[in-house]
């Protein structure tokens, strides 16, 4: 940029209330009374008055400044690049994804709220869109006997549902210690975690977990396992060693940004509808969204088709670089599933997309498994 030569620098810091920007390729109308700031260049470089900068300078001034309070880069604790690339993923296992037993014209999605979570009407309103018959439970737990009959109402609910969809949010305030707490300990209630698996095992059904609802999923090993294993005081299933986990992000705070994601497998019903190195641009908004595991249970992942989808850059490349990979996950993996493939746990928010939204970020912005899910019972 060429700053013009009769635009002094005291004016470029005064206060014009009700003024507007103007680009423009060629000379502005009579009837417009603008100041002429300057003109665009091809060189990357700000020329005011006397002086020149770089723009990468200025840019560095700029970010550097907070960069010590508010981190935006991770440091060199990350992995290298090649570390994210995986072994293909395996075909889908024989017991897994086509073995429906009926057709329904409108499944019935059940979609909880619990305190805190915040994506439940964006969640809703995407099934409908895919012709679903969308329901939204609030689950209340002002006194003992809300909590009671919230529970008896969810789980009766569950079994008369095809699609269990955990919404995205900060359930009780993301608790001390671990998101997604008080929704685990909903999930691992005896009466809900039969509901769940009956879903699961008997009748066909799908489970959604995204962002908040990925960490409830992940907690209770609904992913990558398929199953709700047991918690500190014993209930559930005998929990597994090395079992994967979310965790705070690498510059410790939260996040809220676009990254692109690829599609690595298709094993499941939720990505029916995509094919492997399909990219889409989704929204991220979270504070504990780093996927960590061992080296050998993602292995394990990968060979089964279990790792749905990646941090990549623009040319479907996985990486660690925060710019592309903002949590840091490990192995750059942003969504996994079951070994069956109907649950699917992803920490970015499919749900937040719209023909009128995001429309200054490139990249396609649909990413259709809300639609798949319903496909899978149409």
């Amino acid at each position: 940029f060429q700053g013009s030569a009769d635009f002094s620098r005291p004016e470029w810091f005064t206060e014009r209330y009700f003024s507007f920007l103007l680009e423009h390729e060629a000379e502005l109308p009579a009837p417009l009374a603008a100041t002429l700031l300057g003109h665009t260049t091809a060189e990357p470089v700000l020329t005011f008055a006397s002086e020149s900068h770089a723009l990468a300078d200025l840019q560095a001034a700029w970010e550097g400044t907070l960069e010590p309070v508010y981190p935006t880069k991770a440091g060199d604790c990350r992995l290298k690049i090649e570390e994210c690339r995986l072994e293909q993923p395996a075909p889908p296992i024989a017991s897994s994804i086509n073995n429906r037993k009926s057709t329904i014209v409108n499944p019935r999605v059940l979609i909880p709220a619990f305190p805190g979570t915040n994506s439940e009407y964006d969640s809703a309103k995407a099934f409908r869109e895919a012709g679903a018959d969308a329901e939204i439970l609030v689950f209340r737990n002002l006194t003992s006997r809300h909590i009671e009959e919230s529970l008896e109402a969810f789980a009766r609910q569950i079994r008369q549902s095809q699609i269990l969809m955990f919404p995205g949010g900060f359930s009780a305030g993301d608790e001390p210690d671990g998101s997604a707490k008080f929704i685990a300990t909903v999930i691992r209630n005896p009466r809900v975690a039969d509901a769940i698996m009956d879903l699961l095992q008997n009748r066909d059904g799908l489970v959604l977990g995204i962002c908040n609802g990925f960490q409830a999923l992940i907690k209770t090993g609904l992913v990558p396992y398929g199953e709700i294993l047991e918690d500190q005081e014993g209930h559930g299933r005998p929990a597994r060693e090395y079992t994967p986990t979310l965790v705070h992000n690498d510059i410790g705070r939260h996040i809220s940004c676009y990254a692109t994601t690829k599609v690595v497998s298709t094993t499941s019903p939720w990505l029916a509808l995509c094919q492997p190195g399909d990219l889409h641009a989704i929204p991220l908004s979270h504070g504990e969204g780093k996927f960590h595991a061992s080296p050998e249970v993602i292995a394990e992942l990968a060979r089964n088709g279990q790792i749905a989808t990646q941090y990549v850059d623009a040319s479907g490349t996985p990486s660690m670089d925060i710019a592309i990979n903002p949590n840091g996950s490990r192995f750059a993996i942003e969504g996994i599933t079951s070994p069956s493939g109907r649950v699917f746990g992803k920490m970015g928010h499919t749900e937040r997309s719209g023909t009128r939204v995001a429309k200054n970020i490139p990249g396609e912005k649909h990413q259709p498994i809300f639609a798949a899910g319903v496909k899978w019972f149409t």
